[in-house]
């Protein structure tokens, strides 16, 4: 199908997949300004009667005599500051002179079937030109001889259009962004509330919804990374708006840096989204003839509610995001010895700890951190990435064939982004931390982050990497990333491109993430970053899944599963049962409340196995075998949030097949009740006129879709009365499954 129209009469341009449009035009200026985004309108019509002008006493207009045209009330596309535009910009660059204003005019567009990858950036991508269609409109600032390309890519089987900004300088002299946003645009009413993710290390990707007010509303990161604290993403919703109906649109950076993502209402009641790198800190020096390309955005709109726009980033990040080997085979169920043993391990106790697992069916099993270098705490050993032979003898070339000789994958737990100073890597390279001179250099968890921004000091790491990687049977990556960057400075660069360092950093992340993937294709990494440092659509380009949050506990963890599911899939968040009782809040929680909400994502156990008694174990057996029974639905299924953990004492999920034929529903109940009422659970994403049998620990009946979605799943909830039967179910943290398959 044809999914973008030019009127080249009116000078608009409508991107429309059936289901979605977005459209904007060429003004009388030349600059491109914005006409409309949301549910699909008719590619022949003429939309122009949408900008809409008047006159307004003290405005600034643009040209002496015409009292209606100015930017401080036209919708536009990618506006700058400083010509009647009195709002945020999304681009500032400066001259030579000092001076801001910039200028954008229209020049021409080219047009073309499939999608562009982003050099050393991730990037969504198409694998058959039929799959997207893009449009890329060239504009010019005549004074600095600026070329600037916007590009728009519409899918069509999502609902989202991506977008993402270059620039080429053809001009004699350099000039410096300063600001330089990759999406930008004006809705013309701001009745929204916004939804945003944001917490704190271990309290990650909380769901937060608020009313727009005149004026800013924002989450950002300028701690190098995309941070804990906000998740580069931004929703809108009509207030109506709930998970399964209304108007939604959904904003997410596909970046894993210092970013901005803000909403700002101005006095006319116009909104403006805009989201790209975060320009405190940021300054590029764009010298003659050089290029610089900004991260992707992805938009969404949903017509049907929350979930709606949830569904459409799932589809689109774990298909056309994530890529390589591992993108659409099983996951792996691992076991990590974190929580097991710490720092405090020899050889033959990991054999123990991996033999139990490989017993209990588990098919991976990682070491964590402690088996390099001088690492026998924080203190010691980071950049020594070579196996500590008092603890590990053989090496890890040694350990991991005796893994594999179990019948079991071997993965490994490093951190190459960060350095201890009592190492020989630091001893020998002082000079490869962020540091800035004559200043003290602040330290996390006593590391410093190492200058990835530095050509180098990657190819340092990387070689090491290399080295243990090709001669070891490594299978999976944990990379972690314990500490965000201060005292920001990098002695390779010039004063004037310091400005530069946080982005060149990434950069290097992402260099040596693809490195690995091409050195090692079928390597599996999963980004841990504290549980969420860098949980963003960056990572997932490199790195498949992530580990969802330090706090490992699964009642802190119903939270994080659910806000975070709100733009990434249940595939990419590595969720493990921990020991207990937890070690982040010293909660006992019920294994099989354990093992139900870790199974809502790449599975795995993050305990001592030995320690358990025969009855814990014979659950753990269970839990693996219905994991791998249904690993393929819960992570390529259709997910929706059906009660929140934010607003009720329960949280509640479903995963239907896409052909509708079976789902899994998990009921998690936080707070045990005194004689609580009855409750129904209504489904989604199943055939009304279909029969279908519902099994669960405590119940089991048929019904048809039609009631399942209307009337609801019956849920059994012993705390309704005294339990008489002796079969339990009075109890705090209390998670039923409920499988429904179709008969």
């Amino acid at each position: 199908m044809r999914m973008i129209t030019v009127n080249e009469q009116e000078k608009v341009f409508h991107l429309n997949n059936g289901r979605i449009s977005y459209l904007f035009y060429v003004m009388e200026s030349g600059q491109l300004g914005h006409l409309y985004f949301g549910r699909a309108l008719n590619p022949e019509g003429s939309y122009l009667h949408m900008v809409e002008k008047a006159y307004r006493p003290m405005t600034t207009y643009i040209t002496e005599g015409d009292l209606y045209t100015s930017y401080e009330h036209l919708r536009q596309e990618y506006p700058c500051y400083g010509t009647s535009d009195y709002r945020y910009p999304a681009l500032e660059i400066q001259g030579g002179d000092g001076s801001r204003i910039c200028k954008l005019e229209y020049q021409r567009y080219e047009m073309f079937n499939g999608k562009k990858f982003l050099s050393g950036l991730p990037a969504t991508y198409v694998e058959d030109e039929s799959e997207a269609s893009t449009i890329e409109i060239f504009m010019w600032d005549t004074v600095r001889s600026l070329e600037v390309i916007l590009s728009y890519s519409i899918f069509r089987d999502v609902d989202a259009v991506a977008r993402s900004v270059r620039f080429v300088n053809h001009g004699k002299e350099h000039v410096f962004i300063n600001r330089a946003m990759s999406m930008s645009v004006d809705l013309p009413d701001a009745d929204f509330q916004s939804v945003q993710l944001s917490g704190s290390w271990a309290r990650e990707r909380h769901i937060y919804i608020r009313d727009l007010q005149p004026g800013i509303s924002a989450v950002s990161s300028m701690r190098g990374n995309s941070s804990h604290q906000h998740n580069p993403f931004l929703a809108l919703k009509r207030k109506s708006t709930t998970e399964q109906s209304g108007e939604a649109y959904g904003f997410s950076l596909v970046y894993s840096g210092n970013f901005l993502a803000q909403a700002e209402v101005d006095n006319y009641q116009v909104l403006r989204v805009m989201m790209g790198i975060n320009p405190f800190g940021f300054q590029w020096r764009l010298d003659s003839e050089t290029d610089f390309t900004i991260p992707e955005a992805v938009m969404v709109y949903s017509g049907d509610g929350l979930n709606g726009m949830s569904r459409q980033f799932h589809r689109l990040y774990k298909s056309r995001l994530v890529r390589g080997y591992w993108r659409d085979r099983e996951r792996p169920i691992l076991i990590n010895n974190w929580e097991a043993t710490q720092f405090n391990y020899v050889e033959d106790d990991l054999i123990l700890f991996a033999a139990k697992a490989k017993e209990c069916g588990i098919e991976l099993f990682v070491l964590d951190d402690g088996w390099f270098g001088a690492r026998d705490d924080d203190r010691h050993g980071l950049g020594d990435w070579h196996a500590n032979t008092q603890k590990i003898p053989n090496g890890i070339e040694g350990l991991a064939e005796k893994i594999e000789a179990l019948g079991m994958k071997f993965g490994l737990w490093f951190e190459p982004e960060m350095v201890n100073r009592d190492s020989d890597f630091f001893r020998s390279h002082p000079d490869y931390i962020i540091a800035t001179p004559n200043r003290s250099t602040s330290h996390g968890r006593n590391q410093f982050v190492l200058d990835f921004s530095r050509r180098e000091v990657v190819d340092a790491i990387y070689e090491q990497m290399y080295a243990l990687l090709s001669k070891a049977k490594i299978s999976y990556i944990k990379w972690d990333m314990n500490r965000s960057i201060s005292e920001c400075y990098s002695q390779a660069y010039p004063a004037d491109q310091q400005g530069e360092i946080f982005h060149r950093y990434i950069l290097g992340v992402y260099d040596l993430h693809e490195r690995l993937i091409q050195a090692f294709p079928s390597l599996l990494i999963e980004s841990c970053s504290s549980g969420g440092g860098r949980f963003d659509a960056g990572m997932l380009y490199y790195a498949p899944q992530g580990w969802v949050s330090d706090d490992s506990d699964a009642v802190e963890r119903l939270k994080i599963q659910y806000g975070t599911s709100l733009v990434y899939p249940i595939s990419c968040m590595g969720a493990h049962v921990s020991a207990c009782p937890n070690e982040q809040v010293g909660r006992r929680t019920p294994i099989e409340t354990r093992g139900n909400v870790a199974c809502t994502g790449a599975f795995g156990y993050e305990l001592d196995l030995n320690r358990l008694g025969s009855e814990e174990i014979e659950i753990v057996k269970k839990q693996i075998a219905f994991y791998k029974k249904n690993r393929r639905l819960i992570t390529e299924g259709n997910f929706y949030r059906l009660c929140s953990p934010f607003e009720t004492n329960f949280a509640a999920w479903e995963t239907a097949a896409l052909d509708r034929q079976r789902a899994i529903v998990t009921v998690t109940r936080m707070l045990s009740e005194i004689n609580g009422p009855y409750r129904r659970l209504p489904l989604c994403g199943l055939l009304a006129e279909q029969k279908y049998h519902i099994e669960s620990r405590f119940l089991s009946y048929d019904a048809y879709g039609d009631e399942l979605m209307q009337y609801g799943l019956m849920l059994e909830d012993k705390s309704s009365g005294q339990v008489i039967d002796g079969s339990g179910g009075c109890q705090d943290f209390l998670s039923v499954l409920y499988e429904i398959t179709a008969i």
